[in-house]
Order: structure tokens, then C-alpha cells, then sequence
């Protein structure tokens, strides 16, 4: 006797037509943000779009929101993998709702309102406070490095810089003299573009003085933090401006010879991965609640050290939220006594003094006094416990984002730019978890 299987149809239409929401599972992440944003203010998108009247007709900006953010929180960050995500993921078409803006309409659509979607970092934040995933008891706060959206190889260092100027300089004037050479001595030489070959040579040279006046600017601010100045004659000197002994290594704004600069994404700096190695890079600050690991500050700078950003990570948290967190937990990294004297009454401090399970060095009590109150601090019970708990709050999210929706680089170039994209991705992460735990 024949199997009696179940009806299948591959070709039967349907009568009545499904709702789009039907076509997931209660509970689905994409219904979750489709919610979530149907509940955020979105007048700054809408407000690019009023000036061009009724004939103009864009995407819906809350669709596109909905469409970018799914993306972010499932690691799929390209705008041309999104747009075939539109035509074969069944959540992205739900979220869509039979639109279907092309891969450029996306990508666009994301670098005109970069800003506007980093923004509504703070408006999900908020969110999970009322959904009771927020307390501000305790937060920890953590750097990780992100690779730039720049090649290594299209970097130079200050010396080769130097030496790359003067042969393209000495390249230019052969050129010059080249064309200047009588008509007769050109007869027997191979047919060259000389204008051409001159203006790329002046291109490259012009790029190249631009690198090498950003690495100067930026030697000179840190020289002028040290308390150089232009007219020390390499010298250092006291408060009182007398030279105290010793000399300085590079007159005043001169970079190290191996200090580099990218040419693709310029305010990318040179920092060390975790496994080894060196990428341009940013490094990227969360500041995580201890309630819900929501991420309550997400910022982003191109210094390598995480030294200054704790007072930064905790204004954050006060202007997102409207107070202080009752206490912060940070690793050696941040330490600074002009940052726990900038933080002292904000939030009860417990940062590492040295690296963990090393000794550090002893602490002179006359010139940092705080610091030497947080070292005799961290040898109480209470405050060795909730140290304990830094590295398994402040590092997950860390971890999720890279190993979880896999964002290891920036897709956007420029500081302001990889700032905002940062918040985007941390936004996205927050809806991830604030689904899972509502469904908890």
C-alpha cells in the first residue's frame, strides 16, 4: 500500500492573503524591533524629507530604521547583503513590508542620517530603564580596539614620508627639465605623457605633505600637553621655565620617524591587536549596566589608551540617564589621579592600580593621595568582591558584538562617522538583549 503523506502543494495559491506579521513566530527579534522603533522618536529623519513636498517619495524613514537595525543585530552590516536579505529573509521582508530600496538606496540612506541613528542610541537606553532592564547600581566600563575601514598598506610612516617627498620632488624636476629638452633630443625617446606622469607625481606628493602635516599637528599638541613649547631648544623645564636637566630626543612638533598615517581613513590610528600585530584602528568605550548587561555609553576615540575616558563614559551615563551610576568599576588602564580627583563624590569608584595578578609599584601618598586611598580602598572585602565582577560585566558585550553579530571593522571612515556607526551597532546589541530578556 502507497505512504499517505500530508497535502503538498508547491503550486497552490492562497485564497485569502496572509498578514505579514503571521509569517514569524511570536516573540521573533524582528517583530520586537519593529515595536521597539514604531515606539522612538524619529522627527530628525522625518525632517530631512518635509522641505521636498508631496511629489517626493522616499522610503519611509521608520522603515529603513527597522530594515538597518535588523541587520546590525544579526550581523549583516552590507548594504548589498541587506538588499538580498529584502528578497530571501522572511523577517527582513516583514520588516520591509514588500519595499525593496536597492543596495545604493541603503547604503545612502545610512550615511545621510549616520548621526540621526547613533542618536537613537540614547532613546533605547532610556527604553530599557522603563522596561526595568536599567538600574544604575553598578556599571563597568571597558576599551576594545576595532579595525578601521582602512588597509595597513595604505599607510606611511613620518621617516619613509621624508625620504618619499624628496624623491618625488627630485622625480618632478627631471619631468620639468624632460619637457623643457629641444624638440630634436625627444625624437628618440619612447613617447611619454609628461604633464601626466607630472600631475600624478604632484598628487601623490601632495598627499603625502598632508599625512606629514597631520603627524606634525598632532606631535605638536601632545608636546604642548607635556609642557613643551616651540622655543625650548629641546630642553625641558620647570614651572618656573628654567631648564632642569636633560635633554629632549626631536626638536619641538617633530613626530618619531616610525610614527604613521593613513592615507584611506586619516583619523584611524596604528593600535595593537589582542593576538599580536598592528591595524589601523579605533577604540571603542562601553560603559555596561549590571542589571541586564544593557550597554548604557557607547563612545569611540583614536587614542590607543583608555586613561581620560572614564570622567567622558560617566557624563555619558548622566546625560543619557540623569544621574551617576552609585559605582563604577574600571581596569588598571583607567587609572589617573586627575581623573579620580575630576570623579571624586560622582560614583563610588574601584579601579585596578596595577594589572591583574602583578604587583605594582608603591604609591608615593604625598603626590597621589587618591590613588593611594583607592589602593588601601581595594583591599577591603566589599571592594576586592565587586572587582571581581568587572571582567564578566564589562566584557561580554564586547565579546558579543565581535564573536556574536561579528562587527570586527567599521564600515564607515572618518572620526565623527565611526562614532556614530559604533552607537548603531551598540544600539543594536541593546535590542538583542532587551528581546531576549523580555522573553525570559
Amino acid at each position: 500500500m502507497a505512504a499517505n503523506y500530508l497535502p503538498y502543494e508547491p503550486q497552490q495559491m492562497m485564497l485569502l492573503p496572509e498578514t505579514l506579521q503571521e509569517w514569524l513566530p511570536e516573540g521573533h527579534l524582528a517583530h520586537f524591533i519593529s515595536d521597539a522603533v514604531d515606539g522612538l522618536d524619529l522627527g530628525a529623519f522625518h525632517a530631512r524629507y518635509d522641505k521636498d513636498g508631496p511629489r517626493n517619495q522616499p522610503f519611509h524613514p521608520a522603515m529603513m530604521v527597522k530594515v538597518l537595525v535588523y541587520g546590525y543585530a544579526t550581523g549583516v552590516f552590507s548594504s548589498r547583503k541587506i538588499a538580498r536579505k529584502l528578497h530571501e529573509d522572511v523577517a527582513f521582508r516583514v520588516l520591509a513590508a514588500r519595499n525593496f530600496p536597492a543596495h545604493r538606496t541603503i547604503r545612502d540612506f545610512r550615511a545621510i542620517h549616520l548621526k540621526e541613528l547613533g542618536d537613537l542610541f540614547v532613546q533605547v537606553v532610556r527604553l530599557a530603564r522603563e522596561m526595568g532592564l536599567v538600574k544604575l547600581g553598578t556599571i563597568a566600563v571597558d576599551g576594545t580596539k576595532v579595525k578601521a575601514n582602512a588597509s595597513r598598506h595604505k599607510a606611511m610612516s613620518y621617516g619613509h614620508m621624508l625620504k618619499a617627498e624628496a624623491e618625488l620632488k627630485a622625480q618632478i624636476q627631471a619631468l620639468l627639465n624632460k619637457a623643457r629638452a629641444a624638440d630634436e633630443a625627444e625624437k628618440n625617446e619612447p613617447d611619454l605623457d609628461i604633464p601626466a606622469e607630472i600631475a600624478r607625481r604632484q598628487d601623490r606628493l601632495d598627499a603625502i605633505a598632508a599625512a606629514r602635516a597631520r603627524l606634525e599637528a598632532r606631535q605638536r599638541e601632545a608636546d604642548l600637553e607635556r609642557g613643551r613649547s616651540d622655543d625650548d631648544d629641546q630642553k625641558p623645564r620647570g614651572k618656573d621655565g628654567k631648564p632642569k636637566g636633560g635633554r629632549y630626543s626631536r626638536p619641538f612638533g617633530v613626530p618619531k620617524d616610525k610614527d604613521q598615517d593613513n592615507f584611506t581613513d586619516p583619523d584611524s590610528r596604528i593600535m595593537q591587536r589582542a593576538g599580536g600585530g598592528f591595524d589601523p584602528a579605533y577604540n571603542a568605550q562601553t560603559a555596561v549596566d549590571d542589571r541586564a548587561h544593557i550597554i548604557v555609553a557607547a563612545e569611540l576615540i583614536n587614542n590607543a589608551s583608555d586613561v581620560r575616558e572614564l570622567p567622558t563614559m560617566l557624563e555619558a551615563v548622566k546625560d543619557t540617564l540623569g544621574a551617576y551610576p552609585e559605582q563604577t568599576l574600571a581596569d588598571a588602564g583607567y587609572r589617573s589621579e586627575a581623573v579620580f580627583t575630576a570623579l571624586a563624590g560622582c560614583t563610588d569608584l574601584v579601579v585596578a592600580i596595577g594589572r591583574e595578578g602583578k604587583e605594582h609599584r608603591a604609591i608615593n601618598e604625598t603626590s597621589l593621595p587618591l590613588t593611594a586611598a583607592l589602593v588601601a580602598k581595594r583591599k577591603m572585602p566589599e571592594a576586592r568582591d565587586a572587582y571581581r565582577r568587572r571582567k564578566w560585566l564589562a566584557e561580554p558585550p564586547n565579546g558579543w558584538i565581535k564573536n556574536v553579530l561579528g562587527f570586527r571593522q567599521f564600515s564607515m571612515r572618518g572620526l565623527d562617522r565611526v562614532q556614530a556607526e559604533w552607537k548603531l551597532v551598540c544600539m543594536a546589541l541593546n535590542l538583542r538583549r532587551m528581546a531576549t530578556m523580555q522573553a525570559a
